[in-house]
């Protein structure tokens, strides 16, 4: 197998001398492994990441990452204020604040023009008052 092949490109930009690649080694402790914690667990952990100088030596020894400890830690906090805040036995509603839209003219208006005779009614016109009108305009010659 060339060895050559797997000098990277970048070794090439920089004008450095073509080396082959580097042994790659693989760290099989933590990498694809999913465990499921217990409560207790957590906690443990949690509280033991407080006494801690170093949290990344910590998580190495317990075959935990950094960042789930952080992310433990601070749902842990979160929990500990909801528990403080009191318990509401109603739902809770916001108001609905609107504002009455400005009329458009011609927003639920009717036109009707008869024999030249041009008539708006409003939607707040009884419809037995709009109905006699228009009979009228009708009956008018």
């Amino acid at each position: 197998m060339d060895d050559t092949r797997f000098a990277s490109a970048l070794d090439t930009d920089t004008e450095a001398a073509l080396r082959p690649a580097r042994r790659v080694e693989v760290l099989t402790e933590m990498a694809g492994r999913r465990r499921i914690w217990t409560l207790e667990e957590k906690l443990a952990l949690v509280a033991e990441m407080e006494r801690c100088g170093n949290i990344a030596a910590l998580s190495r020894e317990r075959g935990v990452s950094t960042s789930l400890l952080y992310t433990w830690r601070r749902e842990l906090r979160y929990a500990a204020e909801a528990s403080q805040l009191p318990p509401r036995q109603e739902p809770m509603f916001v108001p609905v604040v609107a504002k009455a839209s400005p009329s458009v003219p011609g927003d639920g208006m009717v036109e009707v023009e008869i024999g030249g005779t041009l008539v708006r009614i409003g939607p707040s016109v009884r419809i037995d008052l709009a109905a006699a009108i228009l009979q009228v305009l009708r009956a008018a010659p």
